[in-house]
């Protein structure tokens, strides 16, 4: 049956940091040897479909994975790194990752802790990724001093960032509950923050902006998934329940 070249790039995990339609307008997806258009829709059963090398078959493509990993401070949250620094893949068995497409969803600052989501599904990548869908995500965040009441409240009712004002934030005093071993001797503040959009290290920016830039950051939970008893490093494989939560909250109808 044919299907939207983009629906079946992500069904195969290819764009998991890219969007299928970049790849296609790089000239990176062949079909039957031509360069792909966007919006066209082929069939992997009948179509040569070719990115970057072997051609997709129907039986090679990856069983879909789901994984919850609490990822360590100094990790970077992509497959690949340029610089030769450890990425969240290498937290994974060689068996595990090899040839399955995995890839983060989203990312984590590299000085950040917490809950990273791994998936070869494409398309839920998409989904929970793509700026309409505000999925909750609850941090724990360490920043510098005491903020006021006044600067709470300014943190929930939005602030300007590269000219485009933050959605509004849940925000509130907290204890923490994660703690790393250096020990600097600031005065400090725990907050919990709940956001529900995911702009390039927008906590850590908004901190900065209103005068308490960020000591700590650990990510708590992504929607209904939360990092509970997980260790520093440690995976499990999301739950059916979960993966159907997630989609769901991605809009997408489960396949």
């Amino acid at each position: 049956m044919e299907e939207r070249l983009q629906k079946l790039l992500s069904q195969w995990g290819i764009a998991s940091r890219r969007r299928p339609e970049d790849l296609i307008a790089a000239g990176r997806v062949l079909v039957n040897g031509t360069p792909a258009q966007l919006g066209q829709r082929a069939n992997p059963e009948t179509d040569l479909i070719v990115v970057d090398g072997p051609p997709l078959k129907r039986a090679n493509q990856p069983q879909r994975q789901y994984y919850l990993l609490h990822k360590p401070r100094g990790v970077v949250s992509t497959c690949q790194d340029p610089q030769g620094r450890r990425t969240v893949l290498d937290l994974l068995p060689n068996p595990l990752k090899a040839g399955s497409g995995l890839h983060p969803v989203g990312r984590l600052d590299t000085d950040s802790t917490g809950a990273l989501l791994l998936t070869n599904d494409g398309q839920l990548t998409h989904g929970l990724t793509h700026p309409s869908h505000h999925i909750n995500k609850v941090y724990q965040v360490e920043v510098e001093g005491q903020p006021a009441s006044a600067t709470l409240r300014r943190w929930r009712q939005g602030v300007l960032l590269d000219g485009k004002r933050t959605l509004p934030a849940q925000v509130r005093p907290c204890r923490p509950s994660v703690r790393d071993r250096d020990r600097s001797g600031r005065a400090t503040t725990c907050l919990e923050v709940i956001l529900r959009e995911g702009r390039y290290r927008q906590v850590r920016r908004v901190a900065e902006i209103l005068g308490h830039p960020v000591v700590r950051l650990h990510r708590q939970a992504i929607g209904p998934i939360a990092i509970a008893a997980l260790k520093r490093g440690q995976y499990r494989s999301l739950t059916p329940a979960e993966v159907d939560q997630l989609r769901r909250l991605s809009a997408l109808s489960t396949v």
